[in-house]
């Protein structure tokens, strides 16, 4: 059975694994070939978990102790490359 923060940890990896291959791969066969079909392929679902990601971690703040600092941080890291791996690492993994 998936707990909230499993839940949360989820949605976290996909959208992080989501948000690197639009970047770094749809992207520059857009530009390089001139074919937007990935980026339109991975835009939608990248939405929805970027989506996702923003609404549980304002869910799921209420159940922690978060500072405004730390969730001003796991807010941030959702539009850095990587950033949500690191917050899975730093915050979301000792709470499981």
């Amino acid at each position: 059975m998936l707990s909230f923060i499993n839940i949360f940890r989820l949605v976290a990896f996909l959208e992080g694994v989501s948000y690197i291959l639009l970047l770094f791969i749809a992207t520059p066969i857009k530009y390089i070939s001139g074919d937007p079909q990935y980026v339109k392929m991975l835009g939608m679902p990248h939405g929805l978990l970027f989506m996702g990601y923003v609404i549980l971690a304002f869910m799921y703040k209420k159940e922690t102790e978060w500072t405004k600092n730390q969730f001003l941080i796991i807010l941030l890291a959702s539009i850095i490359p990587f950033g949500t791996f690191y917050i899975d690492h730093k915050y979301l993994k000792r709470l499981t």
